[in-house]
């Protein structure tokens, strides 16, 4: 790999996009291409300085502070394709800290494990002002829905811990084979993650996983499935996927632990994706503490489904 140009020592004056962020991860994305090994290690030596002091790599970075990163070779990287404009989003809520859109399915929310854009990307390309615009949270490809975007650091890092402590209440709308027969039912079974043969990610309920806890609520209930609502009170991996699989109920459309026959005949019914959907958000705003509550209606193509189950199925509930 080619090496670029003799480089030099740069100064960088930090902004308020920068404001809190640890001086170790503010150098990975600054100086892109070197090995974390060699930032740590320049770290230790005390070439880099914050206003002329050493500092260590749990250092949270201040507006107004000048960073110096001394002469570093950065390997040259091929070009990377660019990322397509594409439609854009619609923004559910806007304001200057933080926008939530609501996210089409079939779109990963970031680039990455085969994947080379994302939610995320295309978004920084809709919006080239924008300084500051960083995932608070994830949602699975197939799973459409609200999704919140930081657009300053201080909000970010809120939003981060209110997630961790459970203060963002989110529930997502689900369709499932079987009859689902309790009005409220609790699901609290450990999730245990690993790696395929194959190397996907998969997750099962073990006594060797994290802790995790779901609230499921019936909607609507026909003959041979059932609409529910489940609110999650942990943010594990596949967390609705995997709960409601276990106790017997495999979403519709899941093509990782779901029932596949069923999914093929689904699909014959104008199924064509998982029926997972973010519907609703809860929290208080980060930055004013305001509460906010939003909403985003079943998709189309959701709607719709649920149109021709209610066409050729005797509805129980609801």
């Amino acid at each position: 790999m080619p090496l670029s140009k003799a480089p030099s020592v740069s100064h960088i004056r930090i902004d308020d996009a920068h404001h809190g962020q640890r001086i170790d991860n503010f150098l990975v994305r600054s100086c892109k291409g070197v090995p974390k090994s060699h930032i740590y290690r320049v770290l230790r030596s005390g070439e880099v300085r914050v206003n002329s002091r050493r500092v260590d790599q749990t250092y949270r970075l201040q507006e107004g502070d000048e960073v110096r990163i001394p002469p570093i070779r950065v390997a040259e990287r091929p070009a990377e394709a660019l990322v397509p404009m594409g439609k854009p989003f619609e923004i559910v809520y806007e304001d200057e800290a933080l926008l939530v859109l609501d996210k089409p399915a079939g779109l990963a929310v970031h680039g990455g494990s085969g994947v080379s854009f994302g939610v995320i990307e295309q978004l920084r390309r809709q919006r080239p002002e924008a300084k500051f615009l960083e995932l608070v949270h994830r949602l699975d490809r197939e799973t459409s829905g609200l999704l919140i975007v930081a657009k300053k650091r201080s909000a970010l890092t809120v939003l981060h811990d209110m997630m961790r402590e459970g203060k963002v209440r989110k529930r997502y709308l689900t369709l499932v084979a079987g009859r689902w027969m309790n009005p409220l039912q609790h699901i609290k079974q450990p999730l245990y993650k690993f790696l395929t043969e194959g190397g996907e990610r998969r997750v099962c309920v073990s006594p060797e996983g994290k802790p995790a806890h779901s609230i499921v609520r019936l909607q609507q209930r026909w003959k041979e499935c059932s609409l529910v609502e489940v609110e999650l009170k942990t943010g594990r991996t596949h967390q609705i996927r995997v709960h409601l699989s276990h106790a017997g109920f495999p979403l519709y459309g899941d093509d990782k632990y779901g029932d596949f026959a069923l999914n093929k005949q689904l699909e014959k019914a104008g199924l064509k994706r998982m029926f997972l959907h973010a519907a609703r958000l809860g929290f208080q705003h980060p930055l004013t503490d305001r509460l906010i509550e939003l909403e985003a209606p079943l998709p189309p193509e959701l709607q719709a489904f649920v149109c021709v189950v209610d066409q050729h199925q005797e509805r129980e509930h609801g």
